[in-house]
């Protein structure tokens, strides 16, 4: 299956599914390695096991709001000549330098705003990288391709995991301090990130964009403000964006919250993280077999189900408190993770317009990467007033079910 999906893409699609695989390996660190390690300093620092969660949460969210605010100016910007690449790379590099740095704090609260650095540039960065998915391959290839991105995304994360987990589960086997280990595993995951950057801002050349009619930044607010009124008249675009808020909120509560969730359960923390790498190679082969599905099925019925089968896994997820239910959790969100990313990806990359994908996908990006604000914080809340982590879990139910209702909606307009 592997060579038959390789032969079908172009050298610069490559190049693009590269910076999935150096990103990923980011976001596999926040989902396992980071939340225990800030556990680790906040209970030094004598924080209680529930707050913990929260304030986890919380800066979560303070870094999603953020880029919420950011992401649809500097994604208006991008779409002028020559900009998408330049605010890419500074956005990755930050990110990066932010990553390798995070060895260096001491105390919780200072390594949560380094924490919430590195979050906004990395969400930043996969706004310029999604809009640039219109000008690296066709119409007809975009799902293939973007499902193809989050596959080798998946599977590629897993090797600077991997090695990190050998330095942070056998310090003391290799006579270095758990701080020592953390470092090198920080240095090794910014490292891969940076390289598997530099293909892509190589050779990417913008081939959809905007040239300006005054000054940028007066064009840049004129087009946000005429984009933002409009887009409710657009009833597909509109509906579409609206029901990506709710269920991708939720699937990123869950990806976000899976080792915190674990964690304060009291569940065994190799078992967890040994857990969410199988998630990651169950997404694999998974995201290709979406990315094939996609050539002979309607996208959004596809949409649809992953969105059905995230509705069940929040359900189960509320009564979970075993290292075996959790590996089973973790197994059915790989199988549909991958799938329900590339494919809201590729779908709204369909339905905007080419030359201004930088401000619709800075709009994207606030339902999207990172934006589960709503979720985490509601998670948060809860957990904090109940002192119940599955009440707060329970709450991310609602938002497929409204989810699935609104992109329902959208998906009738195709047939319209």
């Amino acid at each position: 299956m592997r060579k038959t999906f390789m032969k079908k893409l172009t050298k610069l699609e490559l190049k693009w599914i590269c910076y999935d695989i150096g990103n990923s390996a980011f976001i596999l660190l926040v989902s396992t390695i980071l939340p225990i390690y800030f556990n680790s300093l906040s209970s030094a620092a004598g924080v209680a096991e529930s707050d913990y969660l929260s304030y986890w949460s919380y800066a979560t969210s303070i870094s999603t709001i953020i880029v919420a605010l950011l992401g649809p100016i500097l994604g208006t910007i991008a779409d002028y000549k020559g900009r998408k690449k330049r605010v890419f790379l500074t956005s990755a590099l930050l990110g990066a330098l932010a990553l390798a740095c995070f060895w260096i704090p001491s105390y919780w609260f200072s390594f949560l705003v380094l924490y919430i650095a590195a979050k906004i540039c990395y969400s930043l960065s996969l706004v310029f990288y999604d809009s640039m998915l219109v000008d690296i391959t066709t119409e007809q290839n975009m799902d293939s391709v973007s499902s193809q991105g989050y596959a080798y995304g998946y599977i590629g994360s897993c090797i600077p995991f991997v090695i990190s987990l050998v330095f942070v589960l056998l310090y003391d086997k290799l006579g270095i301090t758990m701080h020592t280990a953390m470092m090198i595993a920080f240095l090794i995951n910014a490292g891969w990130w940076i390289a598997f950057t530099l293909p892509l801002a190589k050779a990417y050349r913008q081939k959809h964009y905007i040239e300006p009619q005054r000054h940028v930044v007066v064009d840049t607010f004129s087009r946000l403000k005429k984009t933002l009124s409009s887009i409710r008249k657009e009833r597909k675009v509109f509906l579409f964006l609206l029901s990506f808020f709710f269920f991708i909120d939720g699937v990123y509560t869950i990806i976000d919250l899976a080792t915190a969730y674990g964690t304060s359960l009291g569940l065994d923390t190799t078992g967890l993280l040994l857990a969410l790498l199988f998630t990651q190679i169950v997404a694999f082969p998974a995201s290709l077999t979406f990315a094939s599905l996609s050539k002979r099925y309607d996208t959004a019925r596809l949409i649809k189900i992953c969105i059905a089968a995230y509705f069940l896994i929040a359900l189960f997820a509320i009564q979970l408190d075993k290292l075996w239910e959790f590996w089973l959790l973790a197994g059915a969100v790989g199988c549909f993770q991958g799938g329900i990313q590339a494919l809201s990806r590729s779908y709204y990359a369909k339905i905007i317009p080419e030359n201004a994908s930088g401000e619709y996908f800075g709009l994207f990006d606030i339902c999207g990467k990172g934006a589960s604000f709503l979720g985490l914080l509601v998670v948060g809340l809860v957990t904090q007033y109940t002192g119940h982590q599955n009440i707060g879990v329970a709450a991310l139910t609602f938002m497929f079910i409204i989810g699935y209702v609104l992109f329902s909606k959208a998906a009738k307009l195709d047939n319209d």
